[in-house]
């Protein structure tokens, strides 16, 4: 099998195990008897292609304002900046080798590797090693980790859209 194939199939399997994160979200909303949880789906969370983008400008806005001050440390939260990174990565179906995280860091390797070792150790990534290249791991977002990340961009585009229904009734009455 050629490494197309793979990268196609492995792409796959990522797409699948997304969906079945979903489903399992929603079957955790749902009660023994069939019913959807009230309390849990008044919090229910909505993944979206959308997310992908979002976590992308945010990424970029953070390279950005480090370019512009002249001064990466004045910003630095690697943890947020690998999540991000590996919540993209999610989105795209593509896996991120342990190197490819520390480089997103835009951090030292040594504190890089430290910060994947928390985000491992709280749960909300995994260390995955290549089955064709021995001296490869990849890392990816835990489903904790991705539910998690889903949840932040829902509920930020909840707080975008309850601005936008403020906004907008003082909007009409200017016109």
């Amino acid at each position: 099998m050629g490494k197309e194939q793979l990268r196609s199939k492995a792409r796959r399997l990522i797409a699948t195990a997304n969906e079945l994160l979903a489903i399992a979200h929603e079957l955790e909303l749902t009660e023994g008897d069939g019913r959807v949880d009230e309390v849990a789906s008044s919090h229910s969370v909505k993944d979206s292609p959308v997310w992908a983008e979002v976590a992308r400008t945010a990424y970029r806005d953070r390279r950005r304002r480090a370019n512009i001050f002249r001064d990466a440390t004045l910003f630095g939260e690697p943890a947020w900046d690998m999540l991000l990174d590996l919540f993209i990565a999610a989105k795209e179906r593509k896996r991120l080798p342990v190197t490819s995280a520390c480089i997103g860091a835009a951090v030292p390797a040594t504190t890089a590797l430290r910060w994947l070792t928390v985000l491992e150790d709280k749960g909300l990534i995994v260390r995955e090693n290549d089955m064709s290249d021995a001296r490869r791991v990849f890392v990816r977002l835990s489903s904790d980790g991705y539910e998690k990340m889903v949840a932040y961009f829902s509920d930020v585009a909840g707080d975008m859209r309850s601005e936008e229904d403020v906004e907008s009734p003082s909007l009409r009455v200017a016109q």
